[in-house]
């Protein structure tokens, strides 16, 4: 898996997380949960990714680890990246 490194503070754009699940099906989630979805490929994750961030391919990380779709976040509070 590739990381690609965060954008510097001065960034316009929010950084979106994508990995797999349990399930081994890609996800793809904005760090406060303002939009995200579930693909069946790390290509389809990373095309909406790129087109929800507005083609800002640095802003996308992707992480080593399982993660989940979390859709009930409330969008004012950060998500802490582990």
């Amino acid at each position: 898996m590739k990381l690609v490194e965060p954008p510097s503070c001065s960034s316009l754009s929010s950084i979106v997380f994508i990995g797999q699940n349990h399930r081994g099906q890609w996800i793809a989630q904005e760090q406060n949960g303002l939009y995200g979805g579930l693909f069946v490929s790390r290509a389809q994750a990373i095309k909406y990714a790129l087109s929800e961030n507005g083609q800002h391919a640095e802003t996308i990380v992707e992480l080593p680890r399982e993660i989940e779709l979390d859709m009930g976040k409330n969008p004012s509070v950060s998500q802490r990246a582990a």
